[in-house]
């Protein structure tokens, strides 16, 4: 189950672009709060914090006590704008979630064991990880902070597919078609590496050297 962080925040009355730029300024990023049966709530919260926080993947599937107003909130993490090339939170919405309503969310796929599978111990062959996130349906309860993907039986020229991944107690998949059950979601296949003659290159290169010659000496002769 996902760790619960415990979310600085508050209240802004003000809104606005003019109002945004203000409290970037200030060292703190707008944001909003919405969601179950309350109205939306615009929200700061510490650049600094935010920025600390989100070093840690498991951030973006944490359910996240936000600490504004009277009461104290769950949600999780739905949006996240960042500044194009400062390190800056620019925007953040939160989606307040119920203890008896499932969510619908994306988590991380974690690989384990590739090394010691048959195909991660054969050289000449690439492990490609085809998904790196999967998306579910699960009580907050229930929510992981990842799904542990076992590579430990691949073969070379074998696959994983979704329908194949061990999914944690009370976790489902969100996913309808028997096309999407059955996607690839890593595979090992050989490299095909093409090998160069080198001696076909060399007496290609031989030759094309001597017709060089060879009209730069038809030159000299006129």
């Amino acid at each position: 189950m996902s760790q619960v962080i415990k979310v600085p925040a508050e209240l802004r009355e003000v809104q606005g672009k003019g109002a945004s730029r203000r409290l970037r300024r200030e060292g703190l990023v707008p944001g909003v709060i919405y969601g179950g049966d309350r109205k939306p709530a615009n929200i700061q919260i510490p650049q600094k914090f935010l920025l600390h926080a989100l070093e840690d993947d498991a951030f973006y599937t944490s359910i996240l006590e936000v600490e504004a107003g009277e009461k104290r909130q769950k949600a999780i993490l739905r949006d996240l704008h960042r500044h194009p090339f400062k390190l800056q939170i620019m925007h953040i919405d939160l989606q307040r979630i119920s203890d008896d309503e499932e969510l619908r969310i994306f988590v991380p796929l974690h690989f384990v064991n590739e090394a010691k599978s048959p195909a991660g111990k054969k050289s000449g062959v690439v492990i490609s990880h085809l998904t790196n996130e999967l998306e579910i349906l699960c009580l907050p309860k229930n929510l992981p902070e990842f799904i542990e993907v076992d590579l430990a039986e691949l073969e070379v020229g074998g696959s994983i597919h979704l329908n194949e991944i061990v999914l944690p107690e009370g976790v489902s998949l969100v996913a309808h078609t028997e096309e999407e059950l059955t996607a690839t979601v890593v595979n090992a296949q050989h490299v095909q590496i093409q090998k160069v003659e080198t001696e076909d290159a060399d007496a290609e290169a031989e030759s094309e050297g001597e017709g060089e010659r060879d009209r730069e000496e038809d030159r000299d002769d006129d």
